[in-house]
């Protein structure tokens, strides 16, 4: 049973990377400009929300270990997300982009950590 709560985990975090790669392979993606750098808003919660996902779903080694591997992959596939998307007409790579998924990815991986005392009290 435990496995199987861990499969459904990682196919939480493959199947949002998914909706991170549909979103990406879009020529455009109409949102009203609401404020400056709207975009960075929205690439820092969509990477939050991986970077729970996978520090869930990543059980092997030391709570240090499980946060810079959530943090390195949330990473890794936010640059090969911008790398992707230089690729798309109407689209382009942006180094700050990057710096928001990083920067989203590593809050949630956070939060999930910081969370864990909280969880394993009830």
């Amino acid at each position: 049973m435990k496995q199987l709560k861990y499969t459904f985990y990682w196919l939480l975090v493959f199947g949002y990377m998914g909706v991170i790669f549909y979103w990406s392979h879009q020529p455009t993606i109409p949102l009203p400009q609401k404020f400056a750098h709207q975009d960075k808003v929205m690439h820092f919660f969509a990477y939050f929300i991986l970077g729970f996902l996978i520090a869930n779903a990543y059980q092997s080694g030391t709570i240090k270990k499980r946060f810079w591997v959530a943090l390195t992959v949330a990473s890794l596939y936010g640059f090969s997300d911008e790398v992707h998307q230089y690729f798309i007409p109407g689209r382009d790579t942006s180094f700050l982009d990057w710096l928001a998924d990083t920067a989203g990815a590593y809050a949630g991986a956070a939060l999930y950590f910081r969370s864990l005392p909280i969880f394993k009290k009830s």
